[in-house]
């Protein structure tokens, strides 16, 4: 059996000196609001893989309420998500993300992003995407007010 799931995310930018995204830390005129350091690519993707799995979304595994996780590391949420996704029989196939950001470039860090969610996912890189795209200026995030990401990701049950 194979199942997919869909994850969004979306933050607020102020001024600061980076932003993480997809695991990497970028250096630019912004930091991302969050509670915790503010991943989009890693809070839609593990949306996406909760949602596949039928375990709920990124916010009822670490509330932002809980001060635990402010700051915390989102790689950690990944890994701490593959392990459920292990322990209901299920195993990553393929992730596919897309951010969408006016500010900081991307295209320079996809390679380390795509190895950092792999080497979390515990997959190969070949079955992680990522994508980055602007607004072309358009609404808040042309305006360099916000980050996003949209993420799908299929799941299969894991052999024996």
């Amino acid at each position: 059996m194979m199942r997919i799931g869909h994850g969004y995310d979306v933050h607020r930018l102020q001024a600061g000196s980076g932003v993480v995204v997809g695991g990497v830390r970028i250096p630019c005129a912004y930091d991302a609001v969050a509670h915790s350091d503010g991943d989009v690519a890693i809070h839609a993707l593990c949306d996406a893989l909760l949602g596949a799995a039928g375990l709920g979304d990124i916010g009822g595994h670490f509330p932002d309420s809980d001060a635990q996780w402010r700051g915390a590391d989102s790689r950690r949420f990944l890994r701490r998500v593959r392990e459920l996704l292990a322990e209901g029989g299920w195993q990553v196939g393929n992730v596919d993300v897309t951010v969408v950001a006016q500010v900081p470039r991307l295209a320079p860090h996809i390679g380390a992003m795509r190895a950092a969610l792999a080497a979390d996912l515990a997959v190969g890189t070949a079955q992680v995407n990522i994508k980055a795209t602007t607004t072309e200026k358009l609404g808040p995030i042309g305006r360099a007010e916000g980050i996003a990401a949209h993420a799908v990701a299929l799941i299969a049950e894991a052999g024996p």
